[in-house]
Formats: structure tokens, sequence, C-alpha cells
């Protein structure tokens, strides 16, 4: 197998050390990539700060070449699904989703790209004013240091990439180990949409070198790091003179109160709570149901999960596959097991399929401190738990480390607002699924879920800085 070119540093290589991408679902190679090293981050990062001195771009340039890259992406979609599935055992029709996702995520930020300014300035608000004109321009924060997660390897990345083009920084960016050639695939059509060379390196390779190399070069301004808490406040504390922006877990909640669309709620938690088996940091994952419903609720949600078509990520029918790795695998089916051994009643799956992975699996009335319900499972399990006071729901729902998104169904509006301002997360929805989320829209969250707000226009403030400029005008003619 042909090893793949990355670009690194204005020039496509396939570097000297090699490794081996194997499917997560079936071990077979997908593919066989370059193993990069600090020394190759210094090298793209000293590219891509002359490329931002020496070839800015303008603001009609960045907008064309992110217009042009989501019509190419879409005539790809795919090629470049089918690349997805295969790295990350993604669904093939959810991997197909995610290239749609990126698709309208470059169209938002080509569209913040024409429209993205700064503010004027009433300086003769004051006296000493009088006589000056002041404006804040926007200007580029300098070198973008992204580093990104398999989960959703096309879209996080074009998260990161979009806005920083759209912002006319160049970037350099590190792709989950498991699966670099969808940010490679990305990366191919920026090019071919007009980025230069020198503005976007793709450098795979552990995080432990890769990653510490991009957070300890002193040239790049910004770190963007979407993963696990852990990893992203170790970023923070070891860049403390960097913005780092970090978009991190949950454990998210939904409340079903008596009045709410119960049956709309299991309906929709069959794939909220299991697409891509769980492995989404807003992936519905602690049910909390009032009492009086609670038995017919469980009994809707566990034939709708039982209905999931589990199997092969290329097989046009599957619904759930594996587990990035094994080992994931067997943490999560370990957390279910303790749950179990402290008195939650498994409703559905916990037993593995032929190949050895977990099926979606419904527990009810795991303890709160279970991991299953404290820590971010990041798998195929969702817990059911009862309330008889939507007080002490949103109450528990909020005794968590996590802060990314909560919801409530309901049909009363006042419980509605009054949840709104009482769960203490970044983002409340109110009868839909925390697992919801328009690429447009500010996303982020609290405490162990991040410390910043994605969405282009979010993310492209972040991107850049502000500059004052003061015009002394002079007096009026006589």
């Amino acid at each position: 197998m042909t090893t793949l070119e990355f670009p690194v540093a204005g020039e496509w290589t396939a570097g000297t050390d090699t490794r081996e991408i194997r499917s997560p679902f079936d071990d077979s190679v997908v593919a066989e990539v370059p193993s990069f090293t600090a020394a190759d981050v210094d090298r793209a990062v000293a590219v891509a700060r002359r490329a931002l001195a020496d070839q800015p771009l303008a603001a009609h340039e960045r907008a064309a070449i992110l217009d042009r890259a989501a019509v190419l992406l879409s005539e790809r979609a795919d090629g470049i699904a089918r690349d997805l599935a295969a790295e990350a055992a993604k669904p093939l029709g959810q991997a197909r989703l995610e290239v749609q996702r990126a698709v309208s995520t470059l169209q938002f930020c080509a569209a913040e790209a024409r429209t993205f300014t700064g503010d004027l300035v009433p300086m003769d608000a004051a006296a000493a004013g009088v006589d000056h004109l002041g404006m804040v321009l926007r200007v580029p924060v300098g070198v973008v240091g992204a580093i990104t997660p398999f989960n959703f390897p096309l879209n996080l990345v074009a998260h990161k990439l979009g806005p920083a083009i759209a912002a006319g920084c160049p970037v350099v960016t590190k792709p989950a180990s498991q699966t670099p050639v969808s940010a490679l695939n990305l990366a191919r059509v920026l090019y071919d949409a007009g980025l230069p060379l020198a503005y976007l390196s793709v450098v795979p390779g552990p995080g432990a070198v890769i990653g510490d190399a991009l957070v300890h070069n002193d040239d790049v301004a910004l770190i963007s790091f979407t993963g696990s808490p852990a990893v992203g406040w170790d970023i923070r504390a070891a860049a403390p003179r960097k913005r780092v922006g970090l978009e991190l877990g949950n454990n998210s909640p939904l409340i079903v109160c008596a009045d709410g669309d119960w049956r709309a709620v299991a309906k929709a938690v069959r794939l909220a709570g299991f697409s891509h088996a769980g492995q989404s940091c807003i992936s519905t994952q602690r049910i909390l149901v009032a009492e009086s419903i609670k038995d017919e609720f469980v009994a809707e949600l566990v034939a709708q999960v039982a209905s999931l078509v589990v199997g092969d990520p290329l097989a046009e029918a599957t619904e759930v596959s594996a587990l990035i790795t094994r080992a994931e695998t067997e943490r999560v089916a370990a957390w279910v097991d303790a749950a179990v051994a402290g008195g939650a009643t498994v409703a559905t799956g916990g037993d593995r399929t032929p190949e050895g992975h977990l099926r979606p699996t419904v527990l009810v009335d795991a303890r709160p401190d279970d991991d299953v319900c404290a820590t971010e499972i990041f798998g195929p399990v969702v817990v059911v738990r009862s309330f008889t006071d939507v007080r002490a729901a949103v109450a528990e729902a909020n005794d968590s480390r996590y802060g990314l998104q909560a919801a409530i169904f309901t049909q009363d509006i006042d419980t509605a607002m009054w949840a709104a301002r009482s769960l203490d997360f970044g983002g409340v929805l109110v009868n839909e699924v925390p697992t919801w989320r328009a690429d447009h829209m500010p996303y982020g969250g609290l405490r162990d879920s991040g410390n910043t707000r994605e969405g282009p226009g979010w993310t492209i403030r972040e991107m850049t800085e502000e500059r004052l400029v003061v015009i002394k005008t002079g007096v009026a003619p006589r």
C-alpha cells in the first residue's frame, strides 16, 4: 500500500516514518499514513507565519475560496463519506450527513468572510475626542494550531479551518490519530478551491509529539482543541500566553416532563443516544423522566433501540457500528457491568455482536454517582432515571462537572422558560434532544465542557485581534 502524502510546510510529503490506519470494525487496513515529528510542526508553523506576512488574503479571496470549497466538497461527497466511514466506523448514512454538514459549515464561513467587520467608536462622546475618528479593525490573530478528534473527523476540522481561513489565519492542524484521511480530504478540497499551500499544513502523528509541538511553539498564536477535558485543560495550563479555545465533553441530560411528548423523545433518542455508537460530546446520555410515565416511556424506548441495525459501517442499512477501539469497547462494557452490580437494570442490549462490538444499551435506575451517569460515557449507552419533582430533575441534571447542552420536553411555557434559566449549561433545548446542533449557532459549554463558543461567527471573533485606529481629523474649514 502506498503511503499517502500530506501537505506539510508548503509541500506534499510522505515523511520518513509511517503507520497503518485500521478499521475499528474489522481491523482491515484503511490507509498507510506518515507519522511526523515536532521538527515537521516547527517547519509548518514557520512557513505559515511567512505566508501570513508575505501573502495576506483579502476578504473577497477568502470568501471565494470557501465558496468554491463548499461546492467541491459537495461534488466529492460520496468518496469522502466512504473514507470517513472506513477510518472512523461511522455508518455510511451518518458519514454522508457529516459531509453535508461540513459543506454547510464552509458556506457559513464564506458568508462571515464577506460580512465580518469591526466597529466605529464615538470618540466625541468625550470632550477630548472631538475632532477624532475612532475605529476598531479586526486583524488575523496569527498562526492557528488546530487539534481535532476522531468522532467528527471532517466537520469538526471544517469548524476550525473554515473560520481560520475566513479570518485570514494560516493553520497547522493535527488530526486525530485514527482519522487523518478525512482531514487530508478536506485539505485537498481547500487547495483545489484556491487556498495557497503554505496556508494549511495537516500533520498527523502522536498527540504527545505533534500536539505538544503546537502548544509549545511560540509562533502559534491560538490553539483550538476539541477532545477530552483532561487533555484540554492540560493544554490550557501549558500555554498561558496563548489563546486556547476548548470544546470538550458532556454527559447530556434530557428531562421529560409528564406533559412532554415522550413518544417523540423515544423516537429521537433512537439515534440521539446511539448515532456513531454514542461517540458524540452531546450524545443523549442521562434521561430523567417523570415517574408517572416512566414505564410507558421505557417500553417505547426499548422498542425503538432494539430496532437499530448494528453492523458494518459501509453497509447502507447500518445505523450503529463499532467504537473507535477495542479498548474503548471494554471500558464502556465495564462501566455497564459496574452499574448493574450497583443495582441498575439492563432493559435492552448490554451484550456483544458476533464481531465483538457492544450493542446499543438502555440502563434503568443506575445511581447518579455511577460512571454511566457521572462521567461522559462516549459509547452506545443511555440511562433512564425517574423524578417526581421537576426542580429535583433540574438539580440532578446540574449536578455534573460538565455543562455543554441539556434539554427538556414539556408543553408548559412557564416550566420551559424556568428550565432555560435554571439549567446550568452552555445550551438549553426545549422540546428537542440535547444532541441537536446547527453548525452556525454558538456552541460550547461550561466547567469541564470547555471555555469557548464554536460556530463560524463566534470562532472568527476568537481568531482575530481588535486593533484600535484613531485619526485626528482637524477642525472644520473657516
